[in-house]
């Protein structure tokens, strides 16, 4: 009997396929496996939809836009598997929780304060907290869009009228120590560290736009024993994991569920085909 075919559905988010969607298929076509693809830009009629989507028998998010986690819901509740589940979007994209979750099992994380949305309450408590300079980010953003460091507490506070007067909505905010130190990504597909490396800027960011230059670096002992904790304790599949150096201590910083392939063009290839080899197996 000839094997059924294996249909993955890929959810993005761009006017146009860029090289990730590029690559994924290229290699998907060489292994034989059915590509659908779901532009979340363009227009998405309800029944068209949802037979495209009974079609796939999994599906990768490679969007980190918030509508993305609707439409993953969706297709969950018609009874597929999305790599990664809804739920995880809450795990790497709400800082807040994310911090208290690491606190609560233990894994080594940055200092951080959640800050009321009364200012004159937010002043007490960065008072009380007296890390300064201090970084104040929302506790949902990508790219280092809604992330600022401030001095003093007058900095402080205008950067809390300028992040609440950008958006609709007073969206929380935290306040995190600030460690000097390069940024450290560890990129894990299916529970396996696959790629290493240390991001440097000219600046205090290290993120986005303000990545000056990347290289390798050998994740140790106690490195590994971190991951194999945050791969235990939340369970996503896909994910980059941000540290930061505290003297002789890796400290986590933050967790991205979308991860960019594209630190060291040479392993885009590979780190492409280990989803697909996830995909595959799943």
């Amino acid at each position: 009997m000839k094997k059924k075919v294996k249909t993955i559905g890929y959810i993005y988010s761009e006017e146009k396929l860029k090289e990730d969607e590029k690559i994924f298929r290229k290699l998907a076509k060489k292994r034989n496996l059915d590509i659908e693809m779901f532009n979340l830009l363009k227009g998405l009629s309800r029944k068209e939809t949802e037979k495209r989507i009974k079609k796939c028998d999994i599906f990768y998010n490679n969007s980190g836009e918030e509508f993305a986690v609707e439409f993953v819901k969706t297709i969950e509740n018609l009874g597929k598997k999305v790599v990664d589940c809804s739920k995880v979007y809450y795990y790497g994209e709400d800082k807040w929780y994310m911090f208290l979750m690491m606190k609560k099992k233990g894994i080594p994380t940055v200092r951080t304060m959640l800050l009321s949305e009364n200012m004159n309450i937010a002043k007490k408590e960065l008072e009380e907290f007296g890390y300064w300079p201090v970084i104040l980010k929302r506790i949902y953003g990508t790219m280092g869009e809604f992330v600022d460091k401030a001095e003093n507490m007058g900095e402080a506070m205008n950067i809390m009228k300028k992040f609440w007067g950008k958006a609709k909505e007073r969206i929380p905010i935290i306040a995190q120590e600030m460690i000097c130190s390069p940024c450290y990504r560890v990129t894990v597909i299916d529970n396996k560290i696959k790629q290493s490396i240390v991001k440097k800027s000219k600046g205090w960011k290290c993120t986005g736009v303000y990545l000056h230059r990347v290289g390798r670096f050998s994740p140790d002992g106690k490195l590994k024993e971190i991951i194999r904790k945050l791969n235990k304790i939340f369970g996503i599949k896909v994910y980059g994991a941000d540290f930061l150096k505290k003297g002789d201590e890796w400290v986590v910083l933050e967790i991205n569920t979308q991860p960019a392939f594209d630190f060291i063009l040479s392993e885009r290839e590979m780190l492409i085909n280990d989803v697909l080899n996830l995909l595959a197996k799943s």
